[in-house]
């Protein structure tokens, strides 16, 4: 395992507010991308988004504080994470249907 591999932790997270109809998957997406993890992003039918968040912490806990401070149409109440373990091949952050 190389150095690199090391410092990679995955996260799954459930996102509650008003997180449907305000593009807040691909608010999830185009930060998840510009911070450099892979994962996905999911809406759920009751009305929270779910999803798996893999890179460093550094990184992750960005996501995290970008999903909080939100943007005008998005508004997150909860956001709740637990550890999970990394995916082997995964390179891209993709929104789910």
């Amino acid at each position: 395992m190389n150095v690199m591999e090391k410092e990679k932790v995955r996260f799954f997270a459930r996102a509650e507010g008003r997180v449907q109809g305000v593009g807040f998957r691909f608010f999830v997406q185009q930060n998840a991308l510009d911070l450099g993890l892979c994962g996905w992003v999911r809406n759920m039918e009751d009305g929270s988004v779910t999803m798996e968040v893999q890179g460093t912490a550094e990184a992750a806990e960005a996501l995290w504080n970008r999903i909080w401070q939100g943007n005008g149409y998005i508004r997150v109440s909860g956001l709740v994470t637990e550890a999970r373990e990394k995916a082997a091949h995964e390179q891209d952050f993709v929104i789910r249907y």
